[in-house]
């Protein structure tokens, strides 16, 4: 793209990546630790290359999206979708379906599922992810984080969304669709699109739309110098196009998703891990946030999980079985 002007941070992306893959793929085949000779890498908590082969979105294609227990009726899946994403936490799920069985929408009672949830937050639990900011909805009145969450679950269900999430277009129209409801802002309203992409309700190209989150904008900022003189969006489309001539460029190989190249949100979630990464690499390269320290830690729970993803995608034939990796119902919040 003319006039941009890199910094060190752009090739560094790059490496980063590859990294990061190889990494995941070395704890797949069993190998053991340290999977890398990065310091920063070691030490430090970075998601996967790929968003969907985070340990979080796997369970949620897996075991909430896909499980073969669940109805797979439009309304149900979507059900399913927003209420693990709005907490984001796998605990907080299995907390929920070991009081009630099956969470469904036909029997969805906020008032008990908020009797549980204000139990366990009593008893010192975490109801939420701490992997991005999940805002407080305004509806509840009583400013009960998970009860405004519940109260705005119920509201979408009751609405006309899904009928309309079905007649989406794109992903950029899903967006907008969940815009249009109380305290979802751009950051969490592209997330939850790329979630019920995941879905058989919708199937729209995760090449088509994207929205910088904060912390993308911070390592576009240490990538480009003039990073503010081009879109956000613009500049993530351009990684993702000229991924394959960068990787030549640099002579890196990249073992990608089972032939599925990087997409849109995938190059998004890169910046903000480059933008993590470069606290300790390159201190001297200031972005936009201001911060200098990476708070989470690497520890490892285990071997990752089997990988499986939306069969549209067409890529689960192609995995192999990884006698390394426990079966799908052994998750943990982990990335």
């Amino acid at each position: 793209m003319r006039g941009l002007q890199r910094t060190p941070v752009f090739d560094l992306y790059w490496r980063f990546a590859c990294e990061r893959q190889a990494i995941y793929f070395r704890r797949l085949e069993g190998k053991g630790p340290p999977w890398t000779e990065d310091p920063i890498l070691q030490s430090f908590k970075f998601t996967n290359a790929y968003r969907a082969a985070d340990r979080v979105s796997q369970y949620l294609i897996r075991r909430v999206i896909y499980d073969e227990r669940y109805p797979d009726a439009p309304a149900e899946v979507v059900f399913r979708t927003l209420l693990f994403k709005f907490f984001n936490k796998i605990s907080t799920w299995e907390l929920l379906e070991h009081r009630f069985g099956l969470l469904t929408w036909q029997s969805f009672d906020p008032y008990a599922y908020d009797q549980v949830l204000a139990e366990a937050l009593t008893s010192g639990r975490r109801l939420y992810s701490a992997a991005y900011i999940i805002p407080p909805v305004s509806l509840d009145q009583t400013r009960t984080k998970h009860r405004g969450h519940l109260k705005l679950l119920g509201l979408m269900l009751e609405s006309s969304f899904v009928p309309r999430l079905q007649q989406s277009r794109d992903l950029q129209e899903v967006f907008e669709l969940l815009k249009s409801f109380p305290s979802l802002g751009d950051f969490l309203a592209f997330q939850l699109a790329i979630d019920l992409n995941y879905t058989s309700v919708i199937d729209h190209d995760e090449a088509s739309f994207v929205v910088a989150g904060p912390g993308a904008r911070d390592g576009l900022a240490k990538t480009f110098l003039n990073a503010e003189a081009v879109p956000a969006d613009a500049l993530i489309a351009h990684m993702m196009e000229e991924q394959g001539s960068e990787l030549a460029r640099l002579g890196l190989s990249f073992r990608s998703l089972w032939g599925r190249p990087l997409q849109l949100i995938d190059c998004q979630n890169l910046f903000c891990e480059i933008s993590k990464y470069t606290r300790v690499s390159h201190p001297e390269i200031a972005g936009l946030s201001g911060r200098t320290r990476i708070k989470q830690m690497f520890r490892p729970q285990g071997a990752p999980t089997q990988p499986w993803f939306p069969p549209k995608w067409g890529l689960n034939g192609k995995i192999p079985t990884y006698a390394s990796t426990p079966s799908s119902d052994l998750f943990g919040d982990a990335l």
